[in-house]
């Protein structure tokens, strides 16, 4: 796929196939194979009245929901134009010196503190180790290579599981992490837009005994709400205020906050997105290695994979209107890298069926 930073546009592959937008298969987006919830889809139709009014500045129902559903301390949360939004927020209202990012994350880490002046320190994960974050070493990462005062660094970014790798560190080793954080004074910020695919391992409860944590979430992955766009932050209830006297008002409109809600509600839709991935993901993994195609072991609802020319791979998919995600532009990967979005069965043959044709004599 070429064209742009992020997965997702068929629009943009439409206009450069030729192929109807509604034939293009997006694996490139790691968007819930379950569909939006049922539940949403009647919330929108319902309160398509609401279209002409101006929407809660500042989603003040939604957090409330957010904050209800997880047993967070009231005033904890603050919600975004999806989790993105605030991503670009936190750094620009806390203005952090010293930020560490793992390498290979989600890009807009770095764009986000580099357009709030801060200094970026880069912690590169290892291939031989499948790109795994180790503790201990993040660690040492964050108090700076001299250890003293001037060498630590003021924020850190954590994806956790992580993207593109799938890979996900356990509840108790963010937690390490976190308290050394606290114990040098630096904002962990961790990102578990996908968590929702691996629950039990998400730290956000924990922000009432750390105020250094910082835990961001989306609605846009696990509730298959990308074109809504709804996202959150749990923070300290005094973090959280000085952060939000930094946001705009008005950038979570009403049928998202609505959405958002009714989201947060519907139990029976999670049991049924967790199952549908969880039998998905078996049989991608079976067919990748009936194929001998590489790929790093994922927690979350998308994997990555190793071929020699992943670029060419990437296009020949694309002119048969399979779109996955080129990973040559993330920092600590390079043009051998793709990343597959799990879907629905039929989808998943599909590729199953195209990527190994694509890629035959390009495997590693």
């Amino acid at each position: 796929m070429t064209g742009s930073a992020h997965g997702g546009d068929r629009r943009a592959a439409s206009r450069r196939t030729g192929i109807p937008e509604e034939r293009i298969i997006d694996f490139s987006a790691s968007i819930s194979p379950a569909g939006v919830p049922g539940t949403v889809r009647q919330i929108l139709h319902q309160h398509e009245k609401d279209l002409p009014h101006y929407p809660q500045p500042h989603a003040e129902e939604l957090c409330a929901a957010v904050e209800k559903r997880y047993r967070l301390e009231k005033g904890s949360v603050i919600c975004g134009n999806g989790s993105t939004e605030l991503i670009y927020l936190i750094p620009r209202a806390l203005r952090p010196k010293r930020v560490l990012l793992t390498s290979p994350t989600f890009s807009e880490y770095e764009r986000a503190c580099r357009l709030g002046g801060s200094r970026l320190v880069h912690h590169p994960l290892m291939r031989e180790d499948d790109f795994r974050v180790s503790a201990g070493d993040m660690i040492r990462a964050l108090q700076g290579k001299g250890g003293g005062k001037s060498d630590a660094c003021s924020m850190a970014f954590l994806c956790n599981p992580n993207n593109p790798t799938g890979q996900l560190l356990s509840r108790k080793k963010v937690l390490e992490i976190a308290e050394a954080a606290r114990k040098i004074r630096c904002y962990l910020v961790v990102d578990e837009a996908f968590i929702d695919f691996c629950p039990g391992h998400s730290v956000a409860n924990e922000v009432r005994k750390n105020p250094w944590l910082i835990v961001l979430r989306s609605l846009t992955k696990f509730y298959a709400l990308a074109g809504i766009r709804a996202g959150y932050a749990v923070l300290s209830p005094d973090l959280a205020e000085k952060v939000r006297q930094n946001k705009e008002p008005w950038t979570v409109n009403s049928l998202a906050q609505k959405a958002g809600i009714a989201s947060l509600k519907d139990r029976s839709y999670e049991e049924k997105a967790q199952r549908v991935v969880a039998r998905e993901k078996t049989f991608i993994e079976r067919s990748l290695e009936s194929a001998g195609i590489q790929f790093i072991p994922s927690q979350a609802n998308y994997y990555l994979l190793r071929m020699k020319n992943a670029r060419k791979v990437a296009a020949g998919l694309e002119r048969k209107g399979i779109l996955v995600r080129d990973c040559s532009n993330f920092r600590g990967l390079d043009g051998s890298w793709l990343r597959i979005a799990v879907r629905t069965r039929k989808e998943n043959k599909i590729l199953m069926q195209e990527l190994p044709v694509a890629a035959s004599g390009d495997t590693i």
